[in-house]
């Protein structure tokens, strides 16, 4: 994948695959300490503990129309390649956490690509989701809850 917005759009299609409601996407860009985290978490399925333990191995899948998953396993090698790790927490009917980090500088790090357009992409497809982006870079600080923005909706049309 040329860019993290491609592995975040990847691991959230996995999220919706596993029949969660609500996805948060946070990203952090902690330049003082050269470290990017990308973090997706939901309220999904979860997976039990053999698949977690196989779920990098890009030999394995859930999924029946290929025998090959590389969404994470190709995430943790771009978060590894760049000075960075991976931790994965699931657990059956108690949704999943995947958070990848980078060191910021690193000349392999990939970019972090069109976020704008990767949420759109989910938002606009996924309507019945709920999604929350938060997004700090230094003293900056960005934040888009589609359930605040569907309330407002909401209290406009009343």
């Amino acid at each position: 994948m040329e860019d993290i917005s491609l592995h975040i759009l990847d691991i959230v299609e996995n999220s919706i695959a596993a029949s969660a409601k609500s996805v948060k996407i946070t990203i952090d860009e902690d330049i003082e300490n050269d470290l990017l985290a990308v973090e997706i978490s939901d309220d999904g399925q979860g997976m039990d503990e053999d698949t977690l333990r196989r779920v990098l191995d890009p030999f394995f899948t859930t999924k029946t129309v290929r025998r090959v998953g590389l969404g994470l396993p190709m995430l943790a090698q771009a978060a590894r390649e760049s000075g960075g790790d991976i931790e994965i927490e699931s657990k059956v009917g108690g949704g999943t956490r995947v958070r990848a980090t980078f060191q910021h500088s690193h000349t392999d790090r990939k970019p972090l690509g069109d976020i704008p357009e990767t949420l759109s992409t989910l938002i606009l497809a996924n309507p019945e989701i709920e999604f929350l982006y938060e997004h700090k870079k230094g003293n900056q600080y960005y934040r888009l809850d589609t359930k605040e923005l569907k309330n407002r909706e909401t209290e406009i049309e009343k």
